[in-house]
C-alpha cells in the first residue's frame, strides 16, 4: 500500500488528455466508503469544483431506472458545454421510495465531480476523464451507515436489504475494475486530512 495526497491526484487529473468539453470525474464505491468526504477534499484541490451528489439520483430500491433522468438533466447539456438544473431526491419525505424535491441549478464548469454509488457506471464510463472507487469492507460501511442514519426507523433493516442489491449491480457493472484509482476508505486520512492511501493505481496514460 502506497500512500498520495489530493494535490498529487489534482495534478493528475488535470495533466491527463481530454476530448471533452468537461473534465468528469467520478468519485465511486459502496454505501459508507467514504465517498463524500474524499470528493468534498479532492474537489477543494481542483480550485472549488463543483460536486454532484448521486443520492441527489439514487433510492434505496433503485440504482438503475433512474439514469436516463441524470442523462437528460445532466451529462446532456454538460457537455454540450452548457449550465444545468436538475431535481433532487426528496430523502426527507420518501426514505426508501423515488420521490422527487428541489431543483438545483450549476453553472457549467470545465470540470465537475459525480460523487456517490453508480458515478463510475459503464454508461458514462467513456465519457470520463477520471475514476476513484473507494473501497472499504462492508461490516465497516455497514457500521458507519447505522450510525449516520441513526435517526431513521428500522435503519438497520434498511441497509441489510440495501447492501445485497448494490453488490450486485457493483458487479454487474464492473465498476471497481474500470477504475484509475482504487483509495482505502477503512483508513483515516492523514496528515490534515491531505493524505490517503492507494490500494491501487492504473498508470497508463500518464
Amino acid at each position: 500500500m502506497t500512500r498520495s495526497n489530493f494535490f498529487e491526484l489534482s495534478q493528475k487529473i488535470l495533466s491527463k488528455p481530454c476530448i471533452h468539453p468537461v473534465r468528469l470525474v467520478a468519485v465511486d464505491g459502496g454505501a459508507g466508503a467514504g465517498k463524500t468526504t474524499f470528493a468534498a477534499k479532492l474537489a477543494l484541490a481542483l480550485g472549488g469544483a463543483p460536486v454532484v451528489p448521486m443520492d441527489d439520483f439514487n433510492a434505496f430500491d433503485d440504482l438503475v431506472e433512474y439514469w436516463p433522468r441524470l442523462e437528460e438533466q445532466i451529462l446532456s447539456p454538460l457537455f454540450a458545454g452548457k449550465s444545468f438544473r436538475y431535481q433532487k431526491r426528496d430523502w426527507v419525505h420518501d426514505m426508501a421510495g423515488r420521490g422527487l424535491a428541489d431543483w438545483r441549478e450549476i453553472p457549467f464548469s470545465p470540470l465537475l465531480i459525480l460523487e456517490g454509488i453508480g458515478a463510475a457506471r459503464r454508461q458514462v464510463a467513456s465519457r470520463l476523464a477520471y475514476a476513484v472507487w473507494i473501497s472499504a469492507p462492508s461490516a465497516l460501511r455497514l457500521q458507519r451507515g447505522i450510525t449516520r442514519d441513526s435517526g431513521v426507523e428500522d435503519i438497520q433493516s434498511i441497509w441489510e436489504r440495501f447492501m445485497p442489491g448494490e453488490q450486485k449491480f457493483f458487479e454487474e457493472d464492473g465498476t471497481r475494475e474500470r477504475a484509475d484509482l482504487v483509495v482505502d476508505g477503512a483508513l483515516p486520512y492523514e496528515a490534515d486530512g491531505g493524505v490517503f492511501h492507494v490500494l491501487k493505481e492504473r498508470l497508463d496514460g500518464f
